[in-house]
């Protein structure tokens, strides 16, 4: 079964900011799963406390909409490009929250420098935004890691390489942020706790955060919706992305 791209409630809140007659349009389709007529939309639009104004034709608008809504015998639907086109204006089915965290993430992508880092966090952020979700939550725990090697190779070499011999005598000491890489994640989080570079809820937090890409890492049955992403990006952005990057 087709789910629509955006709720009803939340359409409430996009039909009454400044668009064009075509977006407002496609957004009171977007809450459907169906094609409908225009009559379903205005039903639709009222609902939301936007009234069609008697100026407008829809069949007109959305007939010269230029493939981003075509009619079939059932009525009106949103074509692959009519979606895509909505997504590139910021709708999409998961709430405005979730919607905020990829904005605030794009927003701190201006301080951050190094090159990779930036690369990674861009490609969780379209990810995210296109809901792919399993490779949203895996890509933004690349960038989160690569921050930590590299802020822990920068600030912390001499006190992570003692405490990591501490822990595994066999443990060669790191130089590079692929030496630091040489460490399971899990065991690095522990050995960045214990010199406190983070504090002891952080690395829990952030366990739980390499748990949940391990789970989208690997093929299996495992289901994951937009709350949950939007969740893990935002631990990553105030604990890790905002502190260290």
């Amino acid at each position: 079964m087709k789910q629509s791209l955006l709720n009803r409630d939340d359409l409430k809140n996009w039909l009454h900011r400044k668009l064009s007659p075509k977006d407002k349009l496609l957004i009171i389709l977007a809450t459907f799963d169906r094609p409908v007529m225009v009559g379903n939309l205005k039903e639709v639009a009222i609902e939301a406390g936007f009234r069609i104004p008697p100026s407008w034709n829809p069949s007109d608008i959305l007939g010269k909409s230029k493939g981003l809504a075509i009619r079939t015998p059932s009525g009106w639907e949103l074509t692959e490009a009519g979606k895509a086109h909505l997504r590139n204006i910021g709708i999409t089915k998961i709430s405005l929250a979730a919607v905020q965290v990829a904005t605030d993430l794009r927003s701190e992508l201006v301080n951050i420098s190094d090159n990779d880092t930036r690369s990674f966090i861009e490609d969780a952020i379209r990810c995210y935004e296109h809901e792919l979700y399993r490779a949203a939550v895996v890509m933004s725990w690349l960038a989160a890691v690569h921050v930590l090697h590299k802020h822990v190779q920068q600030h912390h070499l001499a006190a992570f390489n003692m405490e990591a011999q501490r822990v595994d005598t066999k443990w060669r000491v790191a130089k590079t942020t692929d030496d630091l890489g040489r460490m399971g994640e899990n065991q690095f989080l522990d050995r960045v706790a214990a010199i406190s570079v983070i504090g002891k809820n952080v690395k829990d937090e952030l366990k739980q955060c390499l748990k949940l890409r391990n789970g989208c890492g690997h093929p299996n049955s495992m289901k994951i919706g937009p709350n949950a992403v939007a969740h893990h990006l935002e631990t990553l952005l105030l604990n890790v992305f905002k502190r260290f990057a």
